[in-house]
C-alpha cells in the first residue's frame, strides 16, 4: 500500500504559510497515521507522521508571521501618530488619527496569533 503525500511544505514553498493549511495537513496526517496504524501499513504510518509535523510547522509559521505583521502595524500606527502631533501638520495629524486604526488592528492580529 503506498500513498502520494501532498505535504504542507510544498504548499509553503509555493506561497505563505496558512493557519488553515498548516491546521489541515496536520490533522490529515494524523488520520493517516491511524489508518497505517490500523492496516499495518508503515509507508502510511511514516507519511502520516511527517505530515502532521509539516503541518503542525506550517502553523507555526503562518502564526509567527501573524505575529510579525501585527507588531509591524502597531508601530506603524503609532509612529505616524506621533509624528503629526509633534509637528503640528493637520495632514500628518489626521493621517496619524487615522493610522491609529491600523495600530489597533495590529494589537488585534498579535492577540490572535501570540503562542501558547
Amino acid at each position: 500500500m503506498s500513498f502520494n503525500n501532498t505535504s504542507s511544505s510544498n504548499n509553503m514553498a509555493s506561497g505563505e504559510p496558512t493557519k488553515s493549511s498548516g491546521q489541515y495537513h496536520s490533522t490529515k496526517g494524523n488520520l493517516v497515521e491511524a489508518v497505517g496504524n490500523v492496516t499495518g501499513a508503515t509507508s502510511w504510518q511514516q507519511s502520516g507522521k511527517q505530515e502532521h509535523a509539516e503541518g503542525e510547522s506550517e502553523y507555526k509559521a503562518a502564526q509567527a508571521k501573524g505575529y510579525v505583521e501585527g507588531t509591524a502595524d502597531r508601530i506603524g500606527g503609532k509612529k505616524d501618530s506621533i509624528v503629526g502631533a509633534v509637528t503640528g501638520d493637520r495632514s500628518q495629524e489626521t493621517q496619524g488619527i487615522y493610522r491609529n486604526v491600523r495600530r489597533d488592528k495590529g494589537e488585534a492580529q498579535q492577540e490572535i496569533n501570540k503562542q501558547a
